[in-house]
């Protein structure tokens, strides 16, 4: 993931900072609790193609 790309993308419904997850190639959103994908390196910012975190994910990135 480019740094200035992660640098100016948000959330679509919050509007806050996304954590880059390389492992699982997501961006989340602690606010919301989505993960959104990263597809052939590009970032799907679409609400319905987000997935929900557990609740131990959402803790982990406390």
């Amino acid at each position: 993931m480019d740094k200035k790309l992660l640098d100016i993308l948000a959330c679509p419904l919050c509007k806050s900072p996304l954590i880059y997850n390389q492992s699982q190639q997501e961006l989340l959103c602690k606010a919301d609790g989505l993960a959104f994908p990263i597809r052939d390196d590009i970032p799907v910012m679409l609400v319905d193609d987000a997935r929900e975190l557990s609740q131990d994910e959402i803790d982990a990135l406390h």
